[in-house]
């Protein structure tokens, strides 16, 4: 299992009228992890889309314990518990400033082919980073 953990304060403008983070907000927090998770492996993106591979989104869930507000100061926990094969699965905990479990969420992308815009299996290269955190079982 991978985990990796990021640290982002709330901007006043990702908040609603109501004084809480906008709920579609999470979805660029998730993003924010993930894209960091990889580069803390070593992996971008933009090293991924040069090898043309592209990596979008299948799916998205949230689920909403605890309202965040303007700068509060949220740790997202990712986690990847299982390598990947033609899908990448993420796993994440947002935890305020009180370290109160806030939000729970998945997200999945799918490797596809720039080229031809298919799905492909994750490359060689991303298991055998990955391999290391996942040799215990």
């Amino acid at each position: 299992m991978y985990q990796y953990e990021v640290q982002l304060r709330v901007r006043y403008a990702e908040t609603d009228q109501m004084g809480f983070v906008y709920y579609g907000n999470y979805a660029t927090y998730y993003e924010v992890a993930r894209v960091e998770a990889l580069r803390s492996l070593g992996i971008t993106y933009k090293s991924l889309e040069a090898r043309g591979i592209l990596l979008p989104v299948l799916e998205n869930r949230s689920k909403f314990i605890l309202p965040a507000r303007y700068d509060d100061l949220l740790t997202i926990k990712v986690t990847l518990d299982k390598l990947p094969s033609t899908r990448l699965y993420f796993q994440y905990q947002v935890f305020n400033e009180e370290e109160k479990l806030i939000n729970l969420g998945e997200t999945t992308l799918v490797f596809i082919s720039r080229d031809t815009e298919k799905p492909i299996m994750a490359p060689d290269f991303l298991i055998d980073i990955l391999n290391p955190f996942f040799n215990d079982r």
